[in-house]
């Protein structure tokens, strides 16, 4: 599958917004985002991944170190700096991040007496869209925001800033549980604050065919969920873990090992969706 054939036209418009959420930790949230993120560039969109997880993991994993993380999504969101000034190019072609730092941990107390909390995510990739239109540069064609493992306001940043949310989900017992509170939580932003906002999908991640458990739980969140969840299924992969200690995506790290051969599938297949999205 060629570049041409997957790609979508977007010159001039506004980035695709994608919040990766899960309350849950350890579902493969950050490592959907930082590897997805290296497919969707790979395959030739523009892509910004905003860090929005006080634990840095995504910048980490896409080799920022923490001095270079000068500016980061918190001076971002308390109005310190611009999206565009806290952007740092990747070792990856076409993609950036904006990174984050512990200070994130003290977002909400400093921004929750604000009117306009919740949609100052939101306001920042506007304002780095509309900073790159005028300058006559080449826009972000996909952000994606890891959130942090909480349903909190920075989370709801997130969403608000979003037109859909990618859910990971661990293929493991408890998969399904805190599923429906998220659901909830979507339902509450589109109600309140959001409108447009939807589900693009859910990513199984971790999947052991080996294991029954885990082709249980693949069959209980499709017949939960339905069309709903992405075709593709990210495998149990020791060459995905290991990649983030090299401060690099399981696509430079190991291009043809199964993790990384799956998130090129996932990323046509999020393109696929978009293309009938538009095409609606």
């Amino acid at each position: 599958m060629t570049t041409d054939t997957i790609r979508l036209s977007r010159s001039g418009a506004r980035p695709r917004v994608l919040a990766l959420a899960n309350q849950k930790g350890g579902v493969g949230k950050t490592t959907t985002a930082i590897n997805l993120g290296t497919a969707l560039a790979a395959i030739g969109e523009r892509v910004l991944i905003v860090d929005l997880d006080p634990q840095g993991n995504a910048s980490t994993g896409l080799g920022i170190d923490r001095k270079s993380r000068r500016l980061s999504t918190y001076n971002v969101l308390v109005g310190e700096a611009t999206l565009r000034q806290a952007v740092l190019e990747t070792a990856v072609p076409r993609l950036c991040v904006a990174p984050s730092t512990l200070d994130l941990l003290g977002v909400e107390l400093e921004i929750s007496g604000e009117k306009d909390r919740a949609h100052r995510l939101r306001g920042a990739v506007a304002a780095l869209h509309a900073q790159q239109l005028a300058d006559g540069e080449e826009g972000f064609t996909y952000v994606l925001v890891d959130c942090p493992p909480s349903l909190n306001l920075l989370t709801i940043n997130a969403m608000v800033a979003a037109g859909a949310v990618l859910v990971p989900l661990q293929c493991e017992f408890f998969a399904l549980e805190g599923l429906s509170q998220l659901l909830k939580t979507v339902e509450q932003v589109r109600a309140a604050l959001n409108p447009s906002l939807s589900i693009h999908g859910v990513v199984l991640t971790m999947f052991d065919p080996r294991n029954n458990l885990s082709n249980q739980v693949v069959q209980d969140v499709r017949q939960f969920m339905g069309d709903k969840v992405y075709d593709t299924v990210i495998p149990r992969n020791v060459r995905v873990s290991e990649a983030p200690s090299y401060g690099k995506p399981v696509l430079l790290y190991d291009l043809k090992c199964t993790g990384s051969q799956a998130y090129l599938k996932l990323a046509s297949e999020i393109i696929q969706r978009e293309r009938a999205l538009q095409a609606a």
